[in-house]
Parts: C-alpha cells; structure tokens; sequence
C-alpha cells in the first residue's frame, strides 16, 4: 500500500489495519525506533514473551509457523525479522496470502525503487512500507530541540545549529547523544554553545577522527602519533572514547546497510560520511564484520566507565582501547 509520510505517526501508534510493515533506509537508528513504535503498540510498554518472536537469518524458514501461531495467554503477536534479504519475499507473500495472527515487522537498509521488495510492499494491500531517511535541515533542528525539551533542557539556536552540523545520520546516535547533552546541563538547565563543543571535541576533533581513522584501519604507529596530536589539542580521555563510540555505531549502522544488500560505498554515502574520510570508513567497515563492532562499542563502554572512575588513570585506558583497536584491524588485516 502506499503510504503518506503524514499517516506514518497515526500508523506506529495503531497498526491494526495492516499486517506487515516494512521499514527502511539510510537511517538505520530511526528504523529500530519505528519498529519499536510498533512493536509496543501491538504488546504494551512491557511485551509478553510469548507474543514476541524475533527473527534473523531462519526467517525465511520459520516465518509461516510464527505469523500464523496464537499467544498462549491471547492477543495480537509480533513477528519482527531484523535484516531482511530479498529472500524474505516468496515466504512472506505466501503467508500473507491466508489469515495471520501476528504483525510481521521487517526492518530493511536502503531499498532503492528497483527493489523488488519495496515494489511489492507497496502494491500489497495490507502491508505498509515505511521509509526511514536521516534527518536534516529544519526537521534535524526539531529533533534536536525537542529531544532536549523531552529532557528539560532549552539551548540557543547558536547550539541547535552546532549539533545539526554535527548529528543527523543515525536517529539513534542522535538521541543518545542528545541525552548525554542533557546530562551535562542538568535538569532544568541550559546547553550553552561551549558545552556542546567542548563534547564533541571540536577543537581538537580532527586529530581524534585521524587516530581512530588509523586505528580502525589497522595503521598502529599514525593511531598512536595522532592520539598524541589530540591529546596536545586538548582532548580529554572520554572525549577520545565517546568519539570512537560515535565511529562505531556509524560503522555498524553501516554493516546493516552492507548486510541488506548495500556496497560499502553506498552505506557511507548514505550515512553522509564526509567525503575525505569515506575512504578510511569503507577501508573500516570491510576491516570490522558486525560482531567484531559488537565487541568494540562493548569494550568503548567499559573504558568510559573506567575513565570516570575516580583514580582512573584515563589516559592510559583511552590509549589502549584506541591502540587495541588499531591492533585488531591490523589483525584482520594479515589474514585477509
């Protein structure tokens, strides 16, 4: 079915008259939070396991007995298939071709218009596709100002222009770190233009994105040299590995993308990485399959809370996560 952008809101808080939504594009965060949306319209705040059925890479296999089964304590189910593949396809329209007691939930990457399964979505009568694009221009401003309402704080529209030039990619980048921002102000307070800088590292953030550029890509002895660049310009420890957590989630936004169907090129495109540093991502991203990103954002959070435990010798953690980094993509890199 075709759907207006406009119908989109009224649809994630009611989905009774469709039975699949589809859900993608470039913004890989707001597809997780559209199919969140949905997902609790159907189960409530708090989903009843047995309700629930998450699908991977057997989704093709199990997608018929899943749609079709009834809750043991009642209700609408959700049948939600993370990553789907144009394999998808065949199962699902046969399934959707009889009585269902599930709402199938497919989150996709980009799907260009030659899409097959964009095509049939949308000429499929009760299956909503819905497109999800990276915010910008007045609609990031907005996301922006009203993430920070949402955590009673104001900012200028000096700030507000400051982060737009910084977020958009990833919806969900963009609330997480609109939720640290908020944090530092305080409840109730206001964001000044040096807060917001001083947490994206402005000043000394071209150093920070070469180290973890050469870090990611393997290139131990540039990471280490421009981490010592960073360092003199100012950064800080947890500015390093905030940096380096924002890298990630990039990177594995992207592997989703790649994973959908998408060349590594199109994923960074479609993520807006600046075009100088496009080269090192895509290098990146074919250096860090998904779990070896997984583990990464794992160990970044662990040495956040390391660098802010009192007594901390935070230099040093920050160091050897950026160098372990560096180490493991040189890694990979001998063996391929």
């Amino acid at each position: 079915m075709k759907l207006a952008a406009a119908r989109i809101p009224a649809l994630l808080r009611d989905p009774s008259g469709i039975d699949a939504a589809l859900i993608y594009g470039e913004d890989a965060g707001l597809v997780r939070e559209r199919a969140d949306a949905l997902a609790h319209a159907v189960l409530g705040p708090t989903p009843d396991p047995f309700r629930l059925a998450e699908l991977g890479d057997d989704a093709p296999k199990r997608l018929a007995e899943e749609a079709t089964a009834r809750a043991l304590t009642g209700g609408r189910r959700v049948v939600r298939v993370r990553s789907v593949t144009p394999a998808i396809a065949e199962p699902l329209a046969r399934v959707l071709a009889g009585p269902i007691e599930a709402l199938i939930v497919l989150e996709a990457g980009s799907l260009d218009r030659r899409s097959k399964l964009r095509s049939w979505a949308e000429a499929a009568p009760r299956v909503a596709p819905i497109p999800c694009y990276p915010d910008e221009g007045a609609t990031l401003a907005t996301t922006i100002r009203e993430g920070l309402a949402t955590e009673n704080v104001t900012a200028g529209p000096d700030v507000i222009a400051f982060l737009a030039a910084q977020l958009g990619a990833d919806r969900g980048i963009t609330r997480q770190e609109i939720a640290k921002l908020a944090l530092m102000a305080g409840d109730g307070g206001t964001l000044t233009l040096a807060e917001a800088q001083a947490a994206f590292g402005a000043a000394s953030g071209a150093s920070i994105d070469a180290a973890l550029s050469a870090a990611l890509s393997g290139d131990v002895p540039a990471a280490d040299q421009a981490l010592d660049a960073a360092m003199a310009d100012g950064a800080n420890p947890v500015m390093v590995v905030r940096a380096a957590m924002r890298v990630l989630q990039r990177l594995e936004a992207a592997a989703g993308m790649v994973a959908s169907g998408s060349t590594p090129e199109q994923a960074a495109e479609a993520l807006h990485v600046f075009f100088r540093e496009r080269p090192g991502f895509v290098r990146a991203l074919r250096l860090w399959p998904p779990a070896r990103v997984a583990q990464a954002l794992a160990d970044a959070a662990s040495a956040e809370r390391l660098c802010k435990t009192t007594g901390a010798a935070d230099a040093a953690i920050a160091r050897q996560m950026v160098l372990t980094f560096a180490r493991r993509a040189a890694a990979s890199v001998r063996r391929g």
